[in-house]
């Protein structure tokens, strides 16, 4: 695609600081529509600064940032979230002592107060999405399990009808069997015409389903390209995915597995 409105997202150039500190330097990467792109790296890389540089929550972040063809940098959140974007941040953020159903309803704000009256239909798609979400609707989000709030995290973020959702380390603190679950969800977004961005530790199981991938260290982009490529990559295999032609295997047979090699 070399046309930048062929482009969901295209960011050109993205630096970052926590005072004289620069967190993330130079940074290039787009999205096109319908596509899972992830961002693996260690921790401290600026995974998550890129993430909220990008939403409008850091005041010092620097580069182009273009959304759909439009200029998105100087935007502030409530003007980018009203365009299409939404973060579901590392910590969650929701609200403990209220319900499931109205932390769903606080994610529909921006379009209800911009007069669209379709939460309702919105909730039931998120209810379809997340079936546990409606049996506990009435429910405090602060007693639910780690898997059901990030499914609510998620679930309030879709009633903004995002074009892009951004997911900050969705699998953290959860069991496998509830990131099999989860992933399976991020995955299946993409019938609902969202793309994502999805930051993730966990880099094999963000390389399940990904289309693209970027590899973040020290603030900057070190490689980039096809999830297939990522994952056949020895230097990546060795750092990310496990160690030696074992680890390396093993990665494949779970790509292939997931039918995505």
């Amino acid at each position: 695609m070399s046309k930048d409105k062929e482009w969901l997202l295209d960011v050109r150039g993205l630096s970052a600081s926590y005072g004289r500190v620069e967190a993330v330097h130079g940074i290039d990467m787009k999205v096109a529509p319908g596509q899972i792109v992830t961002v693996i790296g260690p921790n401290g890389a600026g995974k998550s600064t890129t993430l909220v540089a990008l939403m409008g929550l850091l005041h010092t972040a620097r580069g182009s940032v273009r959304f759909a063809g439009e200029a998105v940098e100087r935007m502030d959140v409530e003007d980018r979230v009203v365009r299409g974007i939404t973060l579901v941040p590392e910590s969650r953020a929701l609200f403990a002592q209220m319900s499931v159903q109205d932390n769903l309803l606080m994610g529909a704000f921006c379009r209800h107060r911009m007069g669209h009256r379709d939460h309702q239909e919105s909730m039931d798609l998120v209810y379809r999405t997340f079936p546990r979400l409606k049996e506990r609707r009435v429910q405090q989000a602060g007693t639910l399990s780690g898997g059901e709030r990030q499914m609510l995290a998620i679930g309030r973020a879709l009633m903004a009808k995002p074009r892009l959702l951004m997911l900050d380390e969705p699998s953290l603190g959860l069991a496998p069997l509830i990131v099999h679950e989860i992933f399976q969800v991020i995955a299946g977004l993409r019938g609902l015409g969202v793309s994502i961005l999805l930051v993730e530790q966990n880099a094999r199981a963000a390389l399940d389903i990904a289309d693209y991938g970027y590899v973040l260290e020290l603030g900057a982009v070190t490689l980039e390209g096809p999830r297939a490529a990522l994952a056949d990559n020895q230097r990546i295999v060795e750092s990310y995915l496990g160690a030696g032609p074992a680890a390396a295997g093993a990665a494949r047979r779970d790509l292939e597995a997931a039918g995505v090699a």
